[in-house]
C-alpha cells in the first residue's frame, strides 16, 4: 500500500496506527517537501515522517521523501506513479483519511476479484451520501471516484494524464452530456471544472483521475457503508475547510464479510449517481427534468389542439 503524508503529524499518527494494526507486508511512504515560506512546516514534516516510519512488524518499506515542495498536484500524482511502477495493484491512503480496519480486506478482495476486468478503474472506500446504501450487496458501481481511501491497478493508472492533453477535443464533443445522462447542468459543471484543471487553476491531482474514469467510460466501486472518514477538516486544510459539511461529519462503519457481489458489472443505481451529483457537487437534476416535462406537456397540448382543428375544420 501507498501512504501519502505531508505536514500533519497528528493525523498521520492516527492513520498510521490503523495501518500498523493491519500489518501490510509492503508499505510505500511518500511525502512532499516543506514550503520554505510557511513557518514551522519543516518541523511538522519531519514529525510526520518520523511517525510514518514506526514500522514494528515484518514489512518491506520504501520511501519517497521530497526535499523540495512540489505542491499537491505533482507531489501526489508522481508518488502514485512511483507506487504503480513498482506494484501492479494496491491501496492508496492519505494522512488525513482514517479507515475502518475492514477497509483493507475489502480492497484486497476486490483488487483480486476484478484484477482483469478493465471495466473497473478503482475501488473507493468512501460512501459519502449518508449512513449506508440501501442494498443487500456489499458495493455498487458508479461513475464517481472517491479519493478518501481507494485502490486500483497499474493497468488503470496508465490511462492517467496529469495534463489532460485530450481535453480540448473532448470539450468540443458531446461526451460530457452523454456521461451525464443528457443533463446539460452536469455537462456545464464539469466543463467548467475540467477547464480549471486543464489550465492549472486548481492545484489538485484527483480531478484528472476522475476525468480518466469518465472519458474512458470506466467505473469505480463504492461501498454500501462508509469505510473511511476524513479527519483533516479545519482551517489549515487545503481542500476540506468546512467542518459543518456532510463530508466532515460522516460515521465510520465496518464492512461485513463475506462480500456480497452484484450479479453484473454495470451502473446498477443511476439514481445514486444523481444523488451524489446533487449532494456533493450541487448539480441539479430536477431543473433538467422539469424542462423536459414542460416540453412534453407543451408538445402533447399542441397535438391535441391540432387534432381539434382538424376535426372542426
Amino acid at each position: 500500500m501507498l501512504f501519502l503524508i505531508f505536514n500533519r503529524p497528528e493525523t498521520t499518527a492516527k492513520v498510521f496506527e490503523v495501518i500498523r494494526a493491519c500489518r501490510p507486508p509492503k508499505l510505500y511512504i511518500a511525502a512532499d517537501g516543506p514550503r520554505p515560506d510557511v513557518a514551522g512546516e519543516l518541523e511538522k514534516c519531519r514529525q510526520a515522517r518520523e511517525f510514518s516510519l514506526q514500522v514494528d512488524w515484518p514489512c518491506d518499506v520504501s520511501t519517497l521523501f521530497r526535499e523540495v515542495n512540489l505542491g499537491c498536484k505533482h507531489a501526489v500524482s508522481t508518488a502514485i506513479s512511483w507506487f504503480f511502477k513498482h506494484e501492479p495493484e494496491g491501496i492508496v491512503l492519505e494522512d488525513d483519511c482514517l479507515p475502518d480496519p475492514s477497509f483493507f480486506r475489502y480492497c484486497d478482495e476486490l483488487l483480486a476479484y476484478y484484477r482483469d476486468d478493465e471495466r473497473i478503474f478503482s475501488i473507493s472506500g468512501s460512501y459519502l451520501s449518508g449512513d449506508h446504501f440501501q442494498s443487500m450487496e456489499s458495493y455498487f458501481f458508479s461513475r464517481h471516484f472517491r479519493v478518501w481511501g481507494w485502490a486500483s491497478w497499474r493497468r488503470a493508472w496508465e490511462c492517467y494524464d496529469i495534463d489532460m492533453r485530450d481535453w480540448p477535443r473532448i470539450r468540443k464533443s458531446s461526451t460530457l452530456k452523454m456521461i451525464g445522462d443528457g443533463n446539460v447542468i452536469y455537462k456545464n459543471y464539469w466543463k467548467s471544472e475540467f477547464d480549471r484543471a486543464y489550465h492549472g487553476e486548481i492545484n489538485t491531482w484527483d480531478y484528472q483521475w476522475l476525468y480518466a474514469h469518465l472519458i474512458h467510460g470506466r467505473l469505480s466501486i463504492l461501498p454500501r457503508v462508509n469505510l473511511v472518514k476524513n479527519i483533516g477538516f479545519g482551517d489549515n486544510a487545503t481542500h476540506t475547510g468546512d467542518t459543518n459539511s456532510l463530508e466532515a461529519n460522516l460515521t465510520l462503519h465496518a464492512m461485513r464479510f463475506p462480500l456480497i457481489h452484484p450479479d453484473a458489472v454495470y451502473r446498477n443505481n443511476i439514481a445514486e449517481d444523481k444523488r451524489i451529483d446533487f449532494l456533493h457537487f450541487g448539480i441539479e437534476q430536477f431543473k433538467h427534468t422539469k424542462r423536459r416535462s414542460l416540453y412534453k406537456r407543451l408538445k402533447s397540448s399542441l397535438k391535441k389542439r391540432l387534432k381539434l382543428l382538424s376535426i372542426w375544420g
